[in-house]
């Protein structure tokens, strides 16, 4: 078994090809670095990880290097001898420091930066107390033509060529370069190509020091105030892991979270800045309900609609369990859909259950792309964007297929509309807000036919519009559960605010219809659909960090 000697401490790297940082983080040691990053070409130029390095040979002597290496750029390989801790090493790396903040501004308190830099987290650690540095600095100007949501704080970078790499071999669109040379080198973009594609948020997440600001964020929170919840992104199948950032009921970002089982390290802008109808004042907040057709909504108690819909529903199950359709949403989580399908079930078996609009945008795309916006032919991608904007179909059609043995279409619920089969139809929603909507105008002026329709949505709709009732949902930040995407993946997301007004969360008011005391516990529910539908059995325990692959025999 290949060993690396780590400040005298033996650590197995087996046959893994790494680098002498990761091989110290097996360790437990910080080697501190800046260009390094573990998805992006080595090119040592921060010169941050000096290391002293030897190797010990077969007799049990040891040959050290005179000169410190870059820890980035050598590899790990049995017998590999590393000090971290030497003088020499900590004189090569407080140097290096204060090489690095010769000209950086030293503006932490104005910084969006401030709180998770590692120039700041470096230099207490790693650096000297104080700066030689007497002449005036250099100071270019900012740049905000960066991109449409990125700006750059130009003397802040400390040109680690992170962002550059990423735009030339993550995403591939290469809008961004170094200009001039020596003191005066700068990133900038190829002129009239600002960094617009749709992975472009990242480079503000590699950025290691603030000078790349991210326009939607800059200035609004310290984050020291956020409060960080683990969470995957509900805006396509590819369900993104990521860090929710909020304080005071208020979601101000969200964060890629690395995951190797799902997008690894980055996640899109539509994701990232797609966020804000969860702070929108045009949420519904209390439920609705029309006390006479063609009359406008008004606000009632949960203690009123609740009883009242609960009745409505059982009588129309009387007569003719058929002709009550429930809707299941893409947007639900496993444990939410389980206990709709669960409670319309249990009034009849009769009733017939259904999936929600999927909406589908466009083709897949994937990176990373040529400047013609061509995905570059690779073994593997480095990330998808998938078409089906929804994290969790496949979860609910698992459920739906348990419940009901098919997943039965919208386009199909439509249909019986038409025919005049649906005296009674509950359509879950929780759609975040798009250009066309999840239910168009004409298939919602169908809906009319319907004697007893509730929406149970986030926003206004042509649905909700003609709705006798109006159940308010909430986002996907303000419940736990799980999400289930395109790769079979579950993922579990936390709940990182409380829901706004009145709103109670899906799972709560499915309970609640259902007449089962109590709060929602997204981990109790879920092990009851574990051991109820054979696809999900192995969610009997937790998904973990990464989440867990779910291969029942039903998911295929």
């Amino acid at each position: 078994m290949a060993t690396v000697i780590v400040n005298d401490k033996p650590v197995e790297i087996g046959a893994d090809k790494i680098n002498l940082v990761q091989a110290a983080e097996r360790a437990g040691v910080l080697i501190p670095h800046y260009c390094w990053h573990p998805s992006l070409s080595v090119v040592a130029s921060c010169r941050m990880c000096l290391v002293e390095v030897g190797e010990k040979k077969p007799d049990g002597s040891v040959a050290m290097q005179p000169r410190v290496v870059p820890a980035c750029q050598t590899p790990a390989k049995d017998g590999t001898i590393v000090v971290t801790n030497s003088p020499k090493a900590k004189a090569a790396q407080a140097q290096t420091l204060e090489g690095l903040l010769l000209n950086h501004p030293l503006d932490c308190p104005v910084c969006d930066k401030a709180g998770e830099c590692t120039l700041q987290d470096f230099s207490w650690k790693f650096g000297h107390a104080e700066s030689r540095m007497i002449d005036d600095k250099f100071a270019p100007p900012n740049k905000d033509h960066i991109g449409e949501h990125i700006t750059l704080f130009t003397d802040r970078c400390i040109k680690c060529s992170r962002c550059v790499r990423f735009t030339r071999e993550i995403s591939g669109t290469a809008e961004l370069e170094f200009v001039h040379r020596g003191e005066h080198e700068e990133i900038d973009i190829f002129p009239g190509h600002p960094c617009n594609n749709k992975l472009a948020g990242n480079v503000v997440d590699l950025c290691p020091v603030g000078a790349l600001g991210n326009k939607d964020f800059l200035y609004k929170q310290r984050v020291w105030y956020l409060k960080s919840h683990d969470s995957v992104c509900p805006d396509c199948s590819t369900g993104c892991s990521i860090h929710v950032d909020a304080n005071k009921n208020i979601v101000y970002r969200l964060r890629p979270r690395e995951n190797p089982q799902a997008q690894g390290w980055y996640m899109c802008d539509d994701g990232r800045f797609g966020f804000h109808y969860i702070n929108s004042e045009h949420r519904f907040l209390r439920p609705f309900r029309r006390d006479k057709p063609g009359g406008s909504p008004q606000p009632a108690p949960w203690e009123a609609v609740l009883p009242e819909l609960r009745q409505k529903l059982k009588d129309a199950v009387k007569q003719d369990g058929s002709s009550v359709v429930g809707v299941l949403s893409p947007f639900l989580t496993c444990e939410e859909a389980y206990l709709l399908a669960k409670y319309f079930k249990g009034l009849s078996g009769e009733v017939r259950l259904a999936l929600g609009p999927v909406p589908v945008v466009g083709e897949d795309d994937v990176y990373p792309k040529d400047r013609k916006g061509k995905a570059v032919p690779l073994p593997e991608a480095k990330f998808v964007i998938h078409a089906e904007k929804c994290p969790n179909r496949k979860g609910v059609e698992e459920v739906l297929r348990h419940f009901q043995g098919e997943a039965v279409a919208f386009d199909e619920v439509l249909r019986w509309v038409d025919a005049g089969r649906v005296k009674a139809l509950y359509l879950s929603g929780g759609y975040p807000p798009r250009p066309n909507g999840w239910i168009g105008d004409d298939a919602a002026k169908s809906l009319e036919k319907v004697p007893l329709l509730v929406v149970h949505d986030l926003l206004a709709s042509p649905a909700s519009e003609r709705a006798h009732y109006v159940i308010p949902a909430a986002s996907f930040a303000e419940k736990d559960g799980v999400f289930v995407n395109q790769a079979q993946l579950a993922q579990e997301i936390q709940r990182a605010i409380r829901p706004p007004g009145e709103v109670r969360t899906d799972g709560q008011v499915f309970l609640d219809l259902m007449e089962r005391r109590g709060l929602v516990h997204a981990p109790t529910i879920r092990k009851e659909l574990a051991k109820e539908v054979p696809y999900f059995a192995s969610l009997a325990g937790e998904p973990g960090e990464h989440g867990l692959k779910l291969n029942g025999a039903a998911g295929k």
